[in-house]
């Protein structure tokens, strides 16, 4: 009989001989990325992710599954209502690999919408609310959607949508009223291969593309974490991450698949490092997914506080590089009982790579490996032949077993660009995603982060094609050539950086050009800095020679018509703490804070500083609302009731809007 090979048998039968008998890829003992790569484990081959979730409903029926303030639903409560749901979108034929856009603030309906959205045999399409509405219009049209699902305030945000819209919200939930044998409701006839999500990241071709991610890798996903994890049962986990990234989907299902609590925050409280360390403490949260920005920011947050009674048992960061900094380890220090992990992986696979650090606070290094492939997944380092590099040596990160995606929804070139055949697997149809992430291999088996090998960067933790920012940018009717760079500002976070060649005869201002890249890409794509000059350097091959590009000189922004300079004690405290975040000489009290290329990690910054040098607490959200120093210096300086006032105008004004958002949406739902 024939004995068919494994994928490690390929890789080993390459790796010990070339054709003429020498050996290969790394010369000193291959069998080392063989072991390393053997992830085998048994997980639910045959279910979907909400089949998961539906077993615990059975197993814990009464138990809090999500809440949100007072409020809260029981997992047979929010099993009920996510199947009065699916049963509506069914209605519309909605199924397997139907995409519905999704478009909901924080709510417990937003929890009952994705559930909804799967039980019904759909994937479900995050849309952020706070996208431009270019960027949301594309996304609508590129996914070919027919149905909607969204709240009455954020209708008139899809203006464009031409298709069924279903709302959410307590007043706008007909469909809901049809209670019906929702307990016996049956799910869809969907497979693991089946779509659950699609996600939108940036192009770099200057257009998103969306991730097509299949039930079978997020079910292999959840079962290794909740291996992993050495939470109790019925642990409560904050819901920090936005639905458009990935990660929203581990804080999700780890907690439902495990009797857990999912704990939802308003959109104020989450922006502000305090609110949400004090919200940590009252809701005694043991487990939390945060980017590095965001654990720095917390760190720093709870290291100023007198110390909460924090039950902290498991955090787990990934999305950018790792750093440990003195404040996250005196943060570690305070919480004894936490865990630290870090973790990788592009959103084409989910979490690839898992690294716990160790028990030691001393042993942690200033850059933390990324770890070893978690379960059924293999993770290899490959040259521009791929043949594997040797130990020690840099490679481009190359992904295979059941993480992958699908591929990019509707682009079947850009997939067989990325997801390339399987070279070392006698599977028919197996493929390796090519990440463009460098690392290396240390000689214990732990992988390393190096970097990238293309212009892909991570900016405040999303990822960023520079390709897209500049195709964008390359349609100003004022810009004839421009590229776009990475910096590190002050303190060592990484900045965008836009060198723009204008036509001849033309002289854009930054604020024209940041004003028109805020019209179509998301916030945190638009350059804080744009630099004027006469033509971009060359290598000799013709190509952007980003290296050679000049640097920048600190200097003002001109963005007011005549520099108005400090005129109180307060307001040159405020311009102070600007010019040493923004990395500027002059600040002028007309200027905008986000104009001059300020964003909201630098807000934070600000809020901390204004706190530790006024002695008093400052909401967050009140920077956003007061965003120059002669507005936020006048509110300070008078007190609260300015607040008060603008806070009782804008919920007249949002109760106003409202009612007519809902008589759209319901003449929109009850058109013939």
């Amino acid at each position: 009989m024939s004995i068919k090979k494994t994928g490690n048998d390929v890789l080993k039968s390459q790796m010990n001989a070339d054709d003429n008998g020498i050996t290969s890829g790394f010369r000193a003992d291959p069998g080392r990325v063989l072991e390393w790569n053997q992830t085998e484990s048994d997980y639910p081959r045959d279910k979907c992710i909400h089949q998961l979730f539906e077993e615990q409903v059975v197993r814990t029926p009464e138990a809090v599954a999500v809440s949100f303030g007072e409020k809260q639903l029981t997992y047979r409560e929010l099993n009920a209502r996510a199947n009065q749901l699916a049963r509506h979108l069914r209605s519309f034929g909605v199924g397997p690999d139907k995409c519905v856009p999704f478009c909901v603030l924080r709510s417990l309906e937003m929890m009952v919408g994705v559930l909804g959205i799967l039980k019904a045999g759909a994937a479900y399409l995050p849309l952020d609310p706070t996208y431009p509405a270019e960027r949301l219009n594309f996304m609508l049209e590129d996914a070919r959607a027919q149905v909607i699902l969204t709240q009455p305030q954020l209708v008139e945000r899809l203006g464009k949508f031409s298709g069924e819209l279903v709302l959410l919200g307590e007043d706008a939930v007909e469909w809901a009223s049809n209670n019906s044998a929702i307990e016996r409701f049956e799910a869809a006839a969907t497979s693991p291969e089946n779509l659950a999500y699609v996600i939108y990241t940036s192009g770099s071709t200057g257009t998103p593309k969306g991730i097509a991610m299949v039930h079978r890798a997020l079910v292999n996903l959840i079962t290794w974490q909740l291996k992993k994890s050495n939470l109790p049962a019925q642990a409560r986990t904050l819901q920090f991450s936005s639905l458009s990234f990935d990660v929203s989907f581990q804080e999700m299902f780890s907690t439902w698949c495990s009797g857990g609590t999912l704990v939802l925050m308003t959109e104020s409280v989450r922006r502000d490092p305090h609110a949400l360390w004090r919200l940590i403490c009252e809701c005694q949260i043991q487990r939390l997914f945060l980017p590095f920005v965001a654990l720095q920011q917390v760190a720093e947050a709870a290291c100023s506080e007198v110390p909460g009674l924090s039950a902290l048992r498991e955090i787990i960061t990934a999305g950018e590089q790792l750093r440990i900094t003195p404040q996250i380890s005196a943060f570690f220090r305070r919480s004894p009982g936490a865990v630290l992990r870090n973790q990788y992986g592009p959103s084409e696979s989910h979490v690839v790579t898992d690294y716990p650090m160790p028990n030691s606070i001393d042993d942690w290094p200033n850059l933390p490996p990324i770890g070893r492939p978690i379960a059924n997944t293999q993770v290899y380092l490959l040259n521009k032949n791929l043949d594997v590099v040797p130990v020690g040596e840099s490679g481009e990160l190359y992904l295979g077993g059941v993480c992958l995606a699908r591929g990019y929804l509707g682009r079947p070139e850009l997939t067989a660009e990325r997801f390339i055949p399987h070279p070392f697997s006698p599977a028919s149809g197996a493929s390796l995603y090519q990440t463009g992430d460098l690392g290396r291999y240390l000689p214990d088996g732990l992988i390393e982060f190096i970097g990238r090998a293309d212009n892909q960067v991570k900016i405040r933790g999303f990822r960023v094609e520079i390709g897209e920012i500049e195709a964008v940018l390359s349609h100003h009717p004022s810009v004839r050539e421009n590229a776009v760079v990475t910096r590190d500002d002050s303190n060592g976070q990484k900045r965008l950086v836009a060198f723009v060649v204008p036509l001849a005869g033309q002289t854009p201002k930054s604020l024209e050009l940041r004003s028109y890249l805020r019209e179509k890409l998301n916030d945190y794509m638009v350059p804080s800095t744009f630099v004027f000059i006469e033509s971009l350097p060359l290598t000799p091959s013709g190509k952007v020679n980003r290296r050679a590009l000049p640097e920048i000189e600190v200097k003002r922004r001109e963005l007011e018509t005549a520099y108005v300079g400090p005129r109180t004690e307060l307001e040159q405290v405020l311009a102070s703490i600007w010019q040493q975040l923004l990395g500027i000489d002059k600040v002028g009290m007309a200027d905008n804070f986000f104009d001059l290329g300020g964003n909201s990690v630098q807000i934070v910054q600000v809020h901390t500083k204004l706190k530790e040098q006024l002695k008093k607490e400052i909401p967050v959200t009140t920077l956003f609302q007061y965003p120059t120093i002669a507005s936020l210096g006048k509110y300070l300086s008078e007190g609260a009731s300015p607040r008060v006032n603008l806070q009782e105008a804008q919920d007249r004004a949002r109760r106003q809007k409202l009612v007519l958002s809902r008589q759209l949406a319901l003449k929109r739902v009850n058109k013939p």
